[in-house]
């Protein structure tokens, strides 16, 4: 088992940053991939970056490439989606979730992650 809390999300207006993070427990930290989605309100879930397991491979969605970034702190049990220049069409609540059988964090499937954290919300104001 793995439980997942995320943190971090709130208000913050276009082109300003965040930065989400992802307490992990319950398996090594280090033996799983994890990733970040995100859902907006009448939307499907819907894929922004994956790390791998050493925090090594970086994978990013097209619509957060370039203004975010994923990392992983395995002393901390802790993965991280710092997001800058924040859109008008980033707003949503944001999981993460492990992957404990990680064979491409490029796949950027929903199905592949065994484990979600019940998500953090984050709005920005025009």
């Amino acid at each position: 088992q793995v439980q997942l809390v995320e943190s971090g999300g709130g208000l913050v207006q276009a082109g300003g940053s965040l930065r989400l993070s992802c307490a992990a427990s319950g398996r090594t930290f280090s033996s799983y991939a994890m990733g970040w989605f995100r859902q907006a309100p009448g939307k499907e879930r819907e894929f922004a970056a994956a790390i791998s397991l050493t925090g090594g491979g970086t994978y990013y969605a097209d619509s957060v490439k370039g203004r975010s970034t994923i990392s992983r702190d395995n002393a901390k049990h802790t993965v991280y989606l710092q997001m800058n220049s924040l859109k008008p069409e980033d707003p949503a609540v944001y999981y993460c979730a492990a992957d404990i059988t990680p064979v491409d964090i490029r796949s950027g499937r929903a199905w592949h992650y065994d484990y979600w954290g019940q998500g953090t919300q984050v709005t920005v104001s025009s």
